[in-house]
């Protein structure tokens, strides 16, 4: 759980996602963000228990183009969430846009190389209490704790956010918008400028 805590805390783009939908459209908006970095979390996770090597080597020979698209997607995102003019009383709390912020969640996680490597590295530092390569049970039980770390930081978030909203008006929500929005083209930019310099090395 600890691990699967230190994953999700790092204050990021899902992070600042997790907020601002859960302070527009409520805590279960807030939470299926976070669950959607969860998912990919837990498959990082699962690869390294299970001593997926080949699912590192893809992340290590490829990271660069994996580092351009999460960093396209964290623009794009980041342009779209500026770009909105929230509303307190919409309707853009439903199922649909519960699944849309899983999957935009989902994709920003999956695209971070970062986030692979550090779920590596972090079960991999475990030494003798990471389970054998041979031992399924506790490699599932890694990655349920993994899970469940995440949920309830991503519970916890939500739940805050969720708390603040009764304060929140609609002039609020658009200046957390904006800086929600401005935060994602921070994070793309500096990710692709990181990308140059490496090539430019």
């Amino acid at each position: 759980m600890a691990i699967g805590i230190a994953i999700s805390a790092p204050v990021g783009p899902v992070n600042v996602m997790a907020i601002q939908r859960a302070l527009r459209f409520g805590f279960f908006n807030g939470l299926f963000a976070g669950a959607g970095a969860a998912i990919a979390d837990a498959l990082f996770a699962g690869a390294a228990a299970f001593g997926v090597s080949a699912v590192s080597q893809f992340i290590s020979g490829h990271h660069m183009l994996i580092q351009a698209v999460g960093g396209v997607l964290l623009l794009v995102f980041g342009a779209l969430t500026w770009r909105m003019h929230p509303h307190l009383d919409d309707g853009g709390g439903g199922g649909t846009g519960r699944l849309s912020g899983l999957l935009t969640a989902f994709a920003m996680t999956i695209t971070n190389p970062g986030a692979a490597l550090g779920s590596v590295a972090l079960i991999g530092a475990l030494g003798p209490l990471a389970p054998d390569g041979d031992d399924a049970a506790a490699a599932v039980m890694l990655v349920l704790g993994v899970i469940a770390g995440g949920v309830l930081w991503w519970v916890t978030v939500a739940g805050i956010a969720t708390r603040l909203r009764d304060r929140a008006t609609d002039a609020w929500l658009e200046r957390i918008n904006r800086i929600a929005g401005a935060a994602l083209i921070v994070f793309g930019a500096v990710v692709l400028a990181q990308l140059a310099y490496a090539l430019a090395r």
